[in-house]
Order: C-alpha cells, then structure tokens, then sequence
C-alpha cells in the first residue's frame, strides 16, 4: 500500500477518483436509482451484512444529514472517524512508526473483526 501511495500522479488520480464518486453520490439516491449496485449477501440471504445501507448513508452524508445517515447504516457512520485516522496513520507511516505499529496490531485487527460480527448479528436481531 505504502508504495503506491508514494507515487504522486497515482495519489492525484485516486483523489480524482473519490472527488467524481462524492459528486455521483450527492447528485445520485441510491434508494431511488435503479443502477446501483445491491449487496450480493442480502440477496441471497435476505440479512443485512456490515455494509448494507452504505450508499444510503454516504448520500445522506454528503447532504449534511447525520441522522439519515445513522439511520441507512449506524456502524459505518460511527466508523468514518476511525477510518479517517486509518488513513491518516497509513500516510504518515514513515514519520511515525510506532503509532502505524500500535494501530495495526494484531489485537486491534481481531477487535476490529469482533465489532464487524457483533454489528452483523445486532442489526439482523433487531432489524436495523
């Protein structure tokens, strides 16, 4: 990953890749458009999977509709955060390697698994 990101026409061109998908998903409702791509899992199963609502929820998003978002998928909303400082620690790897050390520990990799399973059995128990 780390030498990927080092090449600047390949940082340019993810960042222009993420820019256009922003203005797709705040012009486009995944609820209502009928390209969008659905979640194999759910289809076949008929449960939620840790993503499902996701397109929902970056729509509302990018809105500026946190409840809306919340409400399309909880534990990805809460995860943006994290995700972010993920980022953030895998751009800033070489300048601190203790912290890219400690975020990607294999304790923190398991408790990230456990809280991806447990999200999945809550929100197909409930219904959310």
């Amino acid at each position: 990953m780390r030498k990927i990101l080092d090449d600047i026409k390949t940082r340019r061109t993810m960042t222009l890749v993420v820019i256009i998908g922003a203005v797709f998903y705040f012009a486009v409702d995944p609820a209502t458009f009928p390209f969008m791509p659905q979640c194999v899992f759910h289809r076949l199963t008929g449960l939620q999977c840790v993503g499902c609502g996701s397109q929902r929820m970056l729509h509302a998003l990018l809105h500026g509709d946190i409840a809306g978002g919340f409400r399309a998928n909880a534990f990805v909303t809460i995860s943006l955060p994290f995700v972010a400082f993920l980022l953030w620690v895998e751009l800033n790897r070489e300048r601190r390697p203790h912290l890219y050390r400690r975020v990607y520990s294999p304790v923190l990799i398991i408790a990230t698994g456990v809280a991806f399973a447990a999200w999945m059995i809550v929100r197909n128990m409930l219904g959310i």
